[in-house]
């Protein structure tokens, strides 16, 4: 599969893409802990099929030192032992959030009361952008057709500022 169109070849692209890769620094910045942020973009890029981001999160969430069984049973994460509570509130609020567009009801109030036991509300203003930010990278690598494979860790780390 050949991309439709290099973002990053374009000058007006290449500006939108390092505006959100700063509002993704800001994020990874923030208290939200890295481990939960790497299982929110991977499971949100596995429900929309977006084979590049799965790529890149699953790479990146090794290079950082993920354990492969939880990133392997992420898709599957209701039915396995290996996430944390306050991961699981937060995929459960990653999958709500993404769903919206499937006719799901939106973020139903027993996910949105699990997260705020979780998080405080600076982790919270995160994990909200988080998964409204995934979701718009989702769905723009689908829709250029940007395939899954060859990103390498760290490769945009020369985006920022």
């Amino acid at each position: 599969m050949e991309p439709r169109f290099d973002l990053m070849a374009n000058p007006l692209g290449a500006k939108i893409a390092k505006r959100i890769y700063n509002v993704a620094l800001a994020i990874t910045d923030s208290s939200l802990p890295r481990s939960t942020q790497d299982l929110v973009m991977l499971r949100a890029s596995q429900i929309n099929g977006c084979g590049f981001c799965v790529d890149y999160h699953t790479k990146d969430a090794t290079a950082a030192g993920e354990d492969a069984v939880r990133l392997h049973l992420v898709a599957a994460w209701r039915e396995s032992t290996v996430f944390t509570d306050a991961e699981r509130a937060a995929l459960a609020l990653t999958e709500e959030g993404t769903r919206i567009a499937d006719a799901h009801p939106g973020v139903s109030d027993e996910t949105w009361a699990k997260a705020r036991e979780h998080y405080d509300d600076d982790q919270i203003a995160a994990l909200l952008s988080l998964i409204a930010m995934i979701n718009a990278n989702n769905r723009l690598n689908v829709m250029i057709h940007n395939p899954g494979g060859a990103y390498q860790p760290g490769q945009f780390a020369d985006m920022a500022n």
